[in-house]
């Protein structure tokens, strides 16, 4: 699904001019992504490109730099690294549109994106202090390790080095730039260009953290952590050791207020996972948090035409609120039911299938998980697992009547079928607003 900017709309700035865009020339926002039309890459930004319309390739060149892109394929090749995208390009009208923040970043250049705007910032990298180029490698400093936990990027160097740090918007990245600095004794050292990158699966605040080679004359080592749902991030930076540190602490984009006393039953919505927490993948490769979402917004959709319940969404859209977020959200509202939806995975075994519904302790938390987990049996008819007591987070540490439902198994592959059709998902969306208007006697 992508969303049309038009050309009249959409501006791109290049080190403070504006590109002067051709009039049947369109920038479009697929799923977040700003993708642009490869001549728009060739005419306005003057980098070298190739187009093989048998095997689909863009092969994009400037100086040094050589990207190899294929449409409809979320890997690149980067100086021959092979390197993971957000968005593969598309063909959309005939044209074939890139993702400019990884070609751009890739060729070296900065990349802003104004969503209130719509324009795309394009900056050089020409401004940085840096050691006089004297070819003299003693006067060059090197990095040994590149490691990321408990919100600290932690790099390894064999002297003290003051990086230059940015911050830049939409997305939040905090950008360091070493001088006179190179890649030394490292485990993964990108080569010619190429992006290196860490794992950040465990810290779903952060999107990724890469770091690459971004001069060569002279040597400039460039690291830049991708945020992810933070709308301000602070830093301390401190040197210890032969090691620099750099703390960062994240302020999340706030979840809703609470609503005024209505006098209405509060219901919190929680679709499951999200953002840089995909939970588990289906048998097709799906990721449970996209079915999680889609189901929980169609029980939005009957909510929200109740009169009598104020209804609040954990999320909705592919954002990751932390569990303690949700929790903390519920529990502030004081909210009367808090249903967090999930589909259910063994892979081990895929013929596992069925409902089940769990609840913590709670004699309340058992009735509403009762009522629901019935109302589910019937609507879907999958095989029926039973109401059980579970320790998770989200239902443990809420104080009101509180379900986790795991609807179905998506590893079975008739079962994951069943539930990403729309006529069950809209049958199970009917069959949980029924269940909390049972339980809430409305």
């Amino acid at each position: 699904m992508h969303t049309h900017a038009a050309s009249n709309q959409t501006k791109i700035i290049l080190d403070g001019q504006e590109l002067n865009l051709p009039n049947d020339v369109e920038v479009v926002n697929v799923r977040n992504n700003i993708m642009i039309p490869i001549r728009v890459v060739a005419e306005n930004l003057k980098f070298n490109v190739k187009w093989d319309q048998k095997t689909q390739n863009v092969h994009i060149e400037q100086g040094s730099n050589a990207l190899q892109l294929t449409v409809g394929k979320e890997q690149a090749k980067v100086q021959n690294n092979t390197v993971k995208l957000n968005i593969a390009p598309q063909m959309i009208k005939n044209t074939v549109v890139v993702p400019i923040r990884f070609v751009s970043e890739e060729m070296g250049l900065r990349v802003g994106w104004s969503n209130k705007d719509k324009i795309v910032t394009l900056t050089s990298n020409t401004s940085l202090p840096s050691s006089p180029a004297n070819g003299n490698e003693e006067n060059t400093n090197l990095i040994h390790d590149i490691n990321f936990a408990n919100n600290q990027l932690v790099v390894s160097l064999d002297q003290e080095v003051t990086p230059v740090i940015t911050t830049l918007k939409n997305p939040e990245r905090v950008i360091l730039d070493f001088p006179s600095t190179n890649f030394g004794n490292m485990g993964q050292v990108p080569s010619g260009g190429a992006m290196g990158r860490l794992d950040t699966s465990d810290f779903p605040n952060v999107t990724e953290v890469r770091y690459s080679l971004f001069k060569k004359d002279p040597a400039q080592v460039r690291i830049v952590i991708e945020l992810n749902n933070v709308n301000s991030v602070n830093y301390t930076p401190q040197t210890i050791a032969g090691k620099f540190i750099l703390d960062l602490s994240m302020v999340n984009d706030p979840l809703p207020a609470t609503p005024v006393n209505s006098g209405k039953k509060i219901v919190v919505i929680d679709p499951g996972h999200g953002g840089s927490d995909p939970g588990t993948i289906s048998f097709t490769k799906k990721a449970e948090k996209h079915f999680a979402l889609a189901l929980g917004l169609k029980v939005q959709a009957l909510l929200e035409k109740e009169p009598d319940i104020e209804l609040i969404m954990t999320r909705e859209t592919d954002i990751y609120p932390t569990r303690s977020e949700r929790v903390k959200l519920a529990n502030d509202l004081k909210a009367d039911v808090f249903v967090s939806i999930h589909g259910n995975s063994v892979n081990a075994a895929p013929q596992v299938s069925g409902t089940e519904t769990f609840y913590y302790q709670r004699e309340n938390s058992k009735e509403l998980a009762n009522i629901i987990h019935k109302k589910l049996i019937k609507a879907l008819g999958f095989k029926d697992r039973g109401v059980k007591n579970g320790n998770y987070q989200v239902i443990r540490e809420t104080t009101m009547s509180a379900v986790l439902l795991e609807i179905g198994f998506l590893s079975n592959k008739l079962e994951e079928e069943a539930m990403m059709s729309e006529t069950n998902q809209n049958k199970a969306a009917q069959a949980i607003v029924d269940g909390i208007k049972e339980y809430l006697k409305l």
